[in-house]
C-alpha cells in the first residue's frame, strides 16, 4: 500500500532568490496526513498560511509563485519538484523571504536535503488525481494536452534559435528512480543577452554562472559545461513535474507540452479542475498494479530514500 508521507525531522535550507536576488532561508518541518504543501511566510506581521495549489498561483513570468498582495511566494517550482519526486505529501514551509532559493538551478540540492531529513510514512493512503479525458490549452504557438494513463509520462519539446538548443525532445515516464537520474540535476537556463531585459522588469537580480546554464551567442558560459547534452528538456520537465504537483495530489496522465511555460502549466491545472468530470480522485488503495511498481521505487532502493 502506498501511504501519505512527511520529511522525519524538521530540516533547514538557505541560499538566494534568483529573482529577488535576497538570502533567504527555509524551514521544513513535518506535517499530518492531508496537511498537503504549505508555506508560511515568517518575515511579515501576520501568519498566513499558503497552501501550494494551483487555484493560488499568482504569478507565471520566468516562475512560479503563490499568494497575493504581499504574501506571495516565488520560484517554488523546483523545491515542489523534488518534493514530488520524493512522494512528500504533507509539509509545512516556513520562509523568511519572498522566494525560495535557487540553489544551483536544478531539484538536485533540495533531493539532498530532502533525503538528509528522511521520510516517513503517516496513516492515510494517497490520493491520486487521475485524468478522465483529454484537455488542451493553446496560448499563441505554446500548448500543454493531458490525456488519461495509467502512469505519470511526460512528453515536452522545446525550440529555441541557438546552436546549442534547436529543437529538443524527451518523453519521461515518471518514477523516484527515473526523475532522481534523468531529471533532478537539470539547471534552468537563460541567455547572457536578455540578462539587462530581465533585471529591468525586476528578474533575474540573483543570477549567476553558479545557479542557471547561461549561453552566449554560440556556446554554454559555464566552465564546467553541461551535465547532460540535452539538459534543457530535461530542466522543462522539471518544472512540469513541479508545476502539476499544484493540483494537489499524484498525477496520473499523459502529458505532452511544446514550448509550454509557467503560465501554460497552471491554466491546464486550472482546466482540469474546473469541472468534475475531467478527473477522478482514488485511493492509492485502487492503482492498478504496475502504477503501484513504479512509484513505490524509492522503498525498493533505500539509497534513494
Amino acid at each position: 500500500m502506498l501511504f501519505q508521507r512527511t520529511l522525519a525531522r524538521e530540516t533547514k535550507v538557505g541560499g538566494r532568490g534568483i529573482h529577488s536576488g535576497k538570502k533567504v532561508e527555509l524551514t521544513l518541518i513535518p506535517a499530518n496526513s492531508d496537511t498537503g504543501i504549505v508555506f508560511v511566510r515568517t518575515d511579515l506581521p501576520e501568519r498566513k498560511e499558503i497552501p501550494a495549489h494551483a487555484l493560488r498561483v499568482s504569478a507565471t513570468e520566468n516562475n512560479t509563485g503563490i499568494g497575493e498582495k504581499n504574501y506571495v511566494i516565488h520560484t517554488i517550482e523546483h523545491l515542489l519538484s523534488a518534493l514530488y519526486a520524493l512522494g512528500i505529501d504533507n509539509l509545512l514551509i516556513e520562509i523568511n523571504g519572498p522566494e525560495v532559493p535557487i540553489m544551483d538551478g536544478s531539484a538536485a540540492p533540495f533531493i539532498y536535503v530532502l533525503k538528509e531529513a528522511g521520510l516517513t510514512h503517516l496513516s492515510q493512503h494517497k490520493k491520486f488525481l487521475v485524468v478522465k479525458k483529454e484537455l488542451e490549452v493553446k496560448l499563441q504557438d505554446k500548448w500543454a494536452v493531458i490525456s488519461p494513463c495509467d502512469h505519470l509520462i511526460i512528453e515536452s519539446e522545446v525550440v529555441f534559435p541557438h546552436p546549442l538548443i534547436k529543437r529538443q525532445k524527451m518523453s519521461f515516464q515518471f518514477s523516484p528512480t527515473n526523475y532522481i537520474r534523468e531529471i533532478s540535476r537539470a539547471r534552468t537556463f537563460g541567455f547572457f543577452k536578455d540578462v539587462d531585459m530581465l533585471k529591468r522588469k525586476g528578474l533575474a537580480r540573483g543570477g549567476s554562472l553558479d545557479n542557471a546554464i547561461v549561453l552566449d551567442d554560440f556556446k554554454v558560459m559555464n566552465s564546467e559545461g553541461l551535465r547532460f547534452p540535452n539538459e534543457f528538456i530535461r530542466h522543462k520537465i522539471l518544472d512540469v513535474v513541479g508545476d502539476m504537483s499544484l493540483l494537489g495530489h499524484p498525477l496520473l496522465g499523459r502529458m505532452k507540452t511544446f514550448r509550454s511555460g509557467h503560465l501554460v502549466h497552471n491554466q491546464l491545472c486550472r482546466k482540469i479542475l474546473s469541472d468534475p468530470s475531467n478527473y477522478e480522485i482514488i485511493s492509492a488503495i485502487s492503482l492498478p498494479k504496475t502504477v503501484e511498481e513504479d512509484l513505490t521505487m524509492l522503498d525498493l532502493h533505500p539509497s534513494l530514500a
